[in-house]
């Protein structure tokens, strides 16, 4: 209620019998109310952005009412805006999850399987967008941090827990994304020192990237949609002359269409699957769904902004989904053959193109590779660094010192490990083995606390998760168990046994540069 204050009388201005319309302002630009009169005036006002009067009396002191409608009810001229002006955090996220990981990962089932895997990109998705869209709303309307109400709805011991298994998991698998960014370069340099000076460069990039921008959001945000554009342009190139038969590309869009046609003789079904199992757990990563609230509060949206959360959700969405299609397609279109294809990291993708459209296509190839490597390597561990020093309570503001910290030692450690590894021959069979150990509780233990906090009614009020949503959420959560569940049972009890039969041996190419067990970011 507002209170105006008239020559004759006490009137109460009922703002609340409009709270609920989504447009409020008609074609003039003019908002008209009702105005209680507890005397014997019964003026009638219209209030507009530019001014206020009544009839028939003035006021000698009107409390302005444009404070409080724009506290109060979308901008609308901002909830007008295009689409493409109120996009941002997705774009990250897609960045993250697009990483030399899923490159590698979907190329190799592009040119073993072809485009018959394409359905279980739209699935994983699918997953995705769910978990992105709860991670959305979550930012949105929250009036904290999901660290802060993780602490007081759970306590302490939840929220160092889900910190330190993400902070952990993040940074082991920043040795990864590193090897990523040495591997576009091995396209162009021969020289290992070389190529481990520019590694080093561009960590060292990163971390002034990290403390010398006042406002992180919105470099980050300009950054990754210019990255974003690389990858789009480099790998639809590719895909465009290579020329994909569109007919096998859509029919891989149907489940198990075309399954007869893939590579998937007795040898190599068990790489198959776990090919696939990694095809999954490189698209739908779920620390970057969650991480996707923090987004979304650095970009300044609140409870009027939700719709505007949804639609960058959907964005972000479609452009994994494109991206990731377009890096099987072009496999598929120039590596399939129906017989096991061997790729042991993204730069051979690249080589491996090369006869089917020159030197100029790998470089292309390569651009992309970069934009990838780069993008998902500074985002990766800014997801380690804000989410444990939320956990912590040691905040989550993007200018404060502990977020940048943290985010410097995930930096960091994952530069010594792959410097370690391209100077010295590291084995980094541990470092995978022990992010495969922490992947098994924190994945489902991320989805698990997101699908939560974002279901509570005390939080979230009118925006808690639908039960169709709390649905297709259980299923991916589902999914995530499975992975883990088979990274407990499967990968991590051979990845150990192969280690102890064999230290002294090198770490072979693929699992340097990806772990068999779907990683939590790219």
């Amino acid at each position: 209620m507002l209170r105006v204050y008239w020559p004759c009388s006490l009137l109460l201005v009922n703002f609340s019998s409009i709270a609920s319309m989504q447009h409020p302002w008609d074609s003039s630009n003019r908002l008209t109310y009702n105005i209680f009169p507890l005397g014997d005036c019964k003026p009638f006002a219209v209030i507009s952005r530019l001014r206020c009067k009544a009839i028939p009396c003035r006021p000698h002191y009107v409390v302005d009412p444009i404070t409080y409608l724009t506290n109060r009810m979308p901008d609308p001229i901002t909830s007008h805006r295009h689409w493409y002006r109120r996009i941002g955090p997705g774009l990250i996220t897609a960045c993250v999850v697009i990483g030399p990981g899923s490159i590698l990962t979907s190329s190799k089932v592009g040119a073993n399987d072809g485009y018959s895997k394409l359905w279980i990109v739209l699935a994983s998705v699918a997953f995705m967008l769910v978990y992105m869209t709860l991670g959305a709303k979550l930012g949105a309307v929250a009036k904290t941090s999901p660290g802060n109400l993780i602490r007081q709805k759970a306590g302490k011991g939840l929220a160092i827990m889900l910190g330190c298994c993400v902070f952990f998991i993040s940074a082991a698998f920043q040795s990864g994304n590193n090897l990523g960014v040495a591997a576009a370069f091995d396209a162009f340099i021969d020289a290992d020192w070389a190529i481990t000076g520019l590694v080093v460069g561009f960590n060292l990039l990163a971390i002034f990237f990290l403390l010398a921008f006042r406002n992180l959001y919105r470099v980050l945000e300009r950054l990754m949609m210019f990255l974003v554009a690389l990858m789009l342009l480099s790998f639809a190139i590719n895909l465009i002359v290579l020329k994909p038969n569109l007919g096998e590309l859509f029919m891989g869009f149907i489940p198990f269409m075309g399954a007869d046609n893939a590579a998937t003789t007795q040898e190599t079904s068990k790489d198959g699957l776990i090919a696939l199992l990694g095809l999954i757990g490189t698209t739908f990563v779920i620390t970057a769904a969650f991480y996707q609230a923090y987004l979304v509060q650095q970009k300044g949206w609140d409870e009027n902004e939700v719709h505007n959360g949804i639609m960058d959700a959907r964005v972000g969405a479609v452009l994994m989904m494109l991206i990731t299609v377009m890096l099987m397609s072009t496999a598929a279109a120039g590596l399939y053959t129906g017989s096991e294809v061997q790729l042991a990291d993204p730069a051979q993708v690249a080589v491996a193109l090369e006869p089917s459209f020159g030197v100029f296509g790998k470089y292309i190839f390569c651009l992309g590779l970069f934009s990838a490597a780069f993008s998902s390597f500074l985002i990766n561990s800014m997801i380690g660094g804000f989410i444990v020093s939320d956990c912590l309570g040691l905040g989550s503001d993007p200018n404060g010192p502990a977020p940048r910290v943290m985010t410097t030692v995930a930096l960091l450690t994952g530069m010594s490990v792959a410097v370690a590894f391209l100077l010295l021959g590291f084995d980094r069979t541990p470092t995978i083995i022990a992010a495969q150990a922490v992947t098994v509780v924190g994945a489902p233990l991320v989805a698990g606390v997101l699908l939560w906090l974002s279901s509570s009614k005390d939080i979230m009020g009118c925006h808690a998760a639908s039960t169709p949503t709390k649905t297709v959420a259980a299923v991916g959560l589902a999914v995530l168990i499975a992975i883990a569940a088979n990274t407990a049972i499967n990968t991590l009890p051979n990845s150990i046994k192969k280690y102890m039969a064999e230290p002294s041996e090198e770490t072979a190419p693929e699992e340097a540069s990806v772990p068999e067990s779907p990683p939590v970011a790219d």
